[in-house]
C-alpha cells in the first residue's frame, strides 16, 4: 500500500524569500516525510540573494520559482504555514482538513534596504535563513503535539 506523504505549503507574500527557504529547508531535512510546497499571494520573482545564501548554506535553489498559491488550487494541503503576517491576514481558502500554522520570520529585503553593503544585506538574509531552518527542523516534533502542547509562536485557526 503506497500511502502519501503529508502535503506542507509554505506561503508568503511574495514567495521570493522566506517561503522558498522554508520549501528548500523542508525539501532537504524532510524530504522522505513531507511533499513540501510553497507559494505567495502575490508572487514578485525569486530573491537573488535568497538563492546566494541557500547556496552557501548548500541548498541548491535551481529549479525553484516564484508561484502564486492558485497555481496548486488541484492539491490539498495537510499543513499550511504562513511565514509572513500578511500572507497569515489574507490566506485563502483551502478546501478540506488541513493543520494551520503560523510562524513569521522578518522580511530580509525589508531589511536589508539600508545596508550599507551588500555584505551587510546578506547578514539580513543569512540569518532569517539560519532562523527558518532552525523552526523547519522542529517541524516534525510540532505537528506530532497535540494543540494544547504547541509552542505559543505556533498558532492555530
Amino acid at each position: 500500500m503506497n500511502q502519501r506523504r503529508p502535503r506542507l505549503l509554505f506561503l508568503c507574500t511574495g514567495n521570493s524569500c522566506r517561503s522558498q527557504m522554508g520549501e528548500a529547508w523542508a525539501r532537504h531535512l524532510w524530504g522522505d516525510r513531507f511533499e513540501v510546497y510553497s507559494a505567495g499571494i502575490a508572487p514578485h520573482g525569486m530573491d537573488a540573494r535568497t538563492v546566494r545564501v541557500m547556496e552557501e548554506a548548500g541548498i541548491n535553489m535551481d529549479g525553484y520559482r516564484s508561484k502564486h498559491v492558485d497555481e496548486l488550487k488541484g492539491l490539498a494541503f495537510d499543513i499550511v504555514i504562513t511565514v509572513c503576517d500578511e500572507a497569515r491576514e489574507a490566506c485563502p481558502f483551502f478546501p478540506g482538513e488541513h493543520l494551520m500554522l503560523h510562524q513569521g520570520f522578518e522580511d530580509p529585503p525589508v531589511l536589508a534596504r539600508d545596508a550599507k553593503t551588500e555584505e551587510e544585506a546578506l547578514r539580513h538574509y543569512r540569518r532569517i535563513r539560519d532562523e527558518i531552518r532552525a523552526y523547519v527542523r522542529t517541524l516534525p516534533k510540532v505537528l506530532a503535539l497535540s494543540e494544547d502542547e504547541r509552542p505559543s509562536n505556533s498558532s492555530l485557526s
